[in-house]
């Protein structure tokens, strides 16, 4: 456990309880390694288990069970409002976790998108949250590495058994698993992204037998392990999955599949939202949306349609003014400077953990989004902003540069995620947990703070705003329709790029992630309406008494949650400051 995280969490009116929920995060930590390293606890760096696998299945559901069970033993009425919330919430996170186990998710073990081999080029990159800071370090790596074989040798049996039961992956996702598998093979062991760590053994030890014994463990794990394993992977995906690859997008096309996303929509949404419900509310958000973006069009003076000022966008050379990488990453850090002075109005609360912002690595670059990697909680690795530059002079400055600062590194998933983990005084399971609607929930609410931020001046860097708005509720639409409705990849392309101005290739990265992950792309806009319909309710019932930063701190400080947990909480909160 972090050295700052207290034996007894917050709750010493009732240390049992806390005691309870510090043995819950452990016993998750040991199942859940990866997790484990990434929260830097790091008894459990040198393990990779294959957690698809049915034995590990069985381990995990006993776990979650036996603590859902030993949550009965307290009287929810009797706890304090803090033991109450993590009551609310571990009770939430078992039962969803349990109901997992219903659906046969063990058949398709990686996707082009959640994959542990790509997780594993970034560790073993040495720029991921694998620590590689001593001696030991570098040798759990290599044990762990040495724990892929097995893991492949596990993934490819369970991609075999998905096959006569039908459970399979689309054709167009596995398309594009190849190449990433191809990409981390090579015959020069010095060469690969897997010895990177080796080649800083010097920042760690001056013993020179020492530096030799681990560069020939390195060249041995990626001979023998590593690049095998990818080219194991390659050859079974290409040769033997492909074939047997679905040519339907989505899950209803898979046995059960109904009933299994609609457990994923609950799941990724922490609602009872039933998919339509859903469905319906992001029709009605993409009119919304529509018609603000077309009084932008008129204002700016565009003569055509929507769709042609969307085309105007997308492939204007005014738009794509950059010629190198660091020119993009440079106009992200300037967003940083334009808006820092705003930032003290709306955050008493700031973190300490630090911000990077990097292009991301060429390995994977090409199916990648924007996004964040946390930082650790002792803070000695910063918290990390992840552009995806395939070609600097065809970036385009209509993409939402703004609102994308916004959502993924500040004020949204840096300042949510860090401050968080800064908090020692919350129970270890919340400090390091999270949920879909929350997390990204609260990121896309973020955006919305663009104006009030000094940001969205430019009508153009406007535009590209409600673009990343409406193409969280074009999610809505077609997440929904190609799982429920039969929408196939070519239809929900073509609906995005009609709503949106979005290149045809972002287009089929964005719906093939939807395909790959059904439901996850839901849980921004849900949560980010909640999170707003909170602040106008709050607004109207306090009037003056009602200050955005005190908001916003009190949306921030218990950590992630269930909208539902959230907004009991809240209206706890408001009703105190109405007193």
């Amino acid at each position: 456990m972090p050295k700052d995280t207290p034996a007894s969490s917050a709750h010493e009116n009732n240390k049992e309880f806390a005691q309870y929920l510090n043995d819950y995060f452990e016993g998750r930590m040991r199942l859940l390694p990866l997790e484990a390293t990434q929260n830097g606890y790091t008894r459990y760096n040198d393990l990779l288990p294959a957690d698809f696998t049915d034995g590990y299945r069985d381990s995990l559901k006993n776990f979650y069970t036996r603590v859902r069970e030993g949550l009965g033993k307290w009287d929810r009425s009797k706890l304090s409002a803090d033991d109450g919330i993590s009551y609310d919430i571990l009770q939430w996170e078992t039962g969803t976790r349990i109901e997992a186990f219903t659906y046969p998710y063990y058949y398709t073990p990686f996707n082009q998108f959640y994959a542990l081999p790509l997780t594993m080029g970034q560790l073993g990159s040495g720029d991921g949250f694998q620590p590689f800071n001593s001696v030991k370090d570098h040798e759990d790596w290599l044990k762990r590495a040495r724990a892929f074989g097995p893991w492949t040798d596990s993934a490819i049996a369970y991609f075999r058994k998905g096959i006569p039961a039908g459970i399979v992956l689309p054709k167009a996702l596995v398309i594009k698993m190849i190449p990433q598998m191809q990409a981390l093979v090579t015959d020069q062991p010095e060469k690969s992204l897997f010895y990177t760590p080796a080649t800083r053994l010097e920042k760690v030890t001056s013993d020179t037998a020492v530096i030799a014994r681990l560069k020939n463990d390195y060249v041995a794990v990626i001979k023998e392990q590593v690049v095998p394993s990818y080219k194991k992977l390659a050859d079974f995906l290409k040769n033997e999955y492909l074939p047997k690859a679905r040519a339907s997008s989505g899950i209803g096309a898979l046995p059960g599949g109904a009933d299994w996303y609609a457990y994923l929509v609950r799941d990724q949404t922490t609602t009872s939202k039933s998919p339509e419900e859903i469905y319906q509310t992001g029709l009605r958000e993409v009119a919304r949306i529509r018609g603000i973006m077309d009084s932008v069009r008129k204002a700016v003076g565009f003569k055509g349609d929507l769709p042609a000022f969307f085309e105007y966008m997308r492939t204007d050379k005014r738009f794509m003014p950059y010629k190198t990488p660091k020119e993009v990453l440079d106009a992200f850090g300037k967003i940083h400077q334009t808006m820092q002075p705003q930032l003290a109005t709306m955050f008493h609360h700031v973190p300490r953990t630090g911000f990077e912002i990097r292009q991301t690595e060429a390995f994977r670059a090409a199916s990648a989004s924007a996004e964040y990697l946390q930082g650790s909680a002792d803070g000695k690795r910063p918290g990390v902003f992840y552009v995806p530059i395939l070609d600097a002079t065809t970036f385009n400055i209509t993409s939402g540069m703004e609102s994308l600062f916004l959502h993924e590194a500040i004020p949204g998933h840096h300042y949510q995620i860090s401050l968080q983990q800064e908090d020692s005084l919350l129970p270890a399971f919340r400090r390091f947990g999270g949920n879909n609607a929350y997390v990204e929930g609260w990121a896309l609410y973020c955006e919305s703070l663009g104006k009030e931020l000094g940001l969205y001046t430019d009508p153009y860097q406007y535009m590209g705003a409600l673009g990343d708005e409406i193409h969280r509720a074009i999610r809505l639409v077609v997440d929904v329709a190609i799982h429920t409705k039969g929408m196939t990849r070519e239809e929900a392309i073509k609906y995005m790029m009609d709503n949106e101005a979005i290149s045809l290739d972002g287009a089929t990265a964005e719906i093939e992630r939807y395909m790959a992950i059904p439901g996850q792309a839901l849980g921004y806009k849900i949560g980010a309406l909640k999170i707003r319909e909170l602040r106008s309710k709050y607004e109207a019932e306090l009037k003056d008494k009602f200050h955005l930063a005190d908001f916003h701190d009190e949306i921030l400080k218990d950590g992630a949650m269930p909208l539902e947990v959230l907004e009991k909480k809240m209206d706890a909160w408001a009703a105190g400051v109405k007193d």
